[in-house]
């Protein structure tokens, strides 16, 4: 088989995990959404995933993304920015996203609102939480995300939805669910706080570590090399 071909087994194999790690978490909440996440894949192999029941579309490149909405524009797919954000990208993610979960400064949150088109509506947002502090990685600190959450939800053409995080990489089960507990205590406290806000989401978990995502009460899962196949190249934006 190549790649593009084992794209619909892989997304009946990753649905079956789903379906059994959340029987065994006992979650009150509805499963959680697969998300595709297609940096470096052909709209092809993502017309493919469509037509296995995805519509959530996670892209970390703009310029690669913008190609394959133009590609897809007759498929009904929830495009979703899940890379960082450059400020002079931010009109471009504003106008052409429908989520955006790579939020991490004050300035991003500001040109998102300000550059969104009011036709579309308001823009579900998820701040991304550096959890572990590493400094390889994008996202706030914890300490960070009240006030940016304040700032968002202040936002008329936002809607805070949550948070993302991708922790540590460990093989460590305990481990992993002791990072995404740390995120979801963090929306909790969060939901606390703002009580009247939209926060339902967390944006976490990815091809090795979803069963302890799911455990810890992910609503979106970002899955790509499961799916896809090893990714082949990287698209600089």
């Amino acid at each position: 088989m190549t790649a593009s071909n084992t794209i619909i087994p892989n997304i009946a194999a990753i649905q079956a995990r789903i379906a059994a790690a959340y029987q065994i978490s006992h979650a009150d909440g509805p499963a959680p959404t697969l998300m595709a996440v297609s940096k470096t894949r052909s709209a092809a192999d993502i017309r493919l995933a469509v037509s296995a029941g995805i519509h959530d579309i996670g892209e970390n490149y703009l310029q690669e993304a913008l190609g394959k909405q133009d590609a897809l524009r007759d498929l009904a797919i929830c495009w979703h920015f899940i890379g960082p954000i450059q400020s002079n990208k931010t009109r471009t993610i504003a106008e052409h996203f429908s989520w955006v979960h790579s939020v991490d400064r004050a300035k991003v949150i500001n040109r998102l609102n300000d550059q969104r088109p009011s036709p579309l509506g308001p823009l579900n947002i998820c701040l991304q939480v550096n959890i572990n502090d590493e400094a390889s990685k994008a996202g706030a600190s914890l300490g960070d995300i009240p006030a940016l959450a304040e700032l968002a939800l202040s936002q008329p053409h936002l809607r805070l939805r949550g948070l993302m995080a991708i922790p540590a990489n460990t093989t460590n089960t305990d481990e992993q669910r002791r990072n995404f507990a740390a995120v979801r205590e963090l929306l909790i406290t969060l939901r606390q706080r703002f009580p009247n806000a939209q926060l339902d989401t967390l944006s976490m978990g990815m091809s090795a570590d979803m069963e302890s995502a799911i455990a810890e009460g992910a609503s979106i899962l970002r899955i790509g090399s499961d799916i896809f196949g090893p990714r082949t190249a990287t698209t600089p934006d």
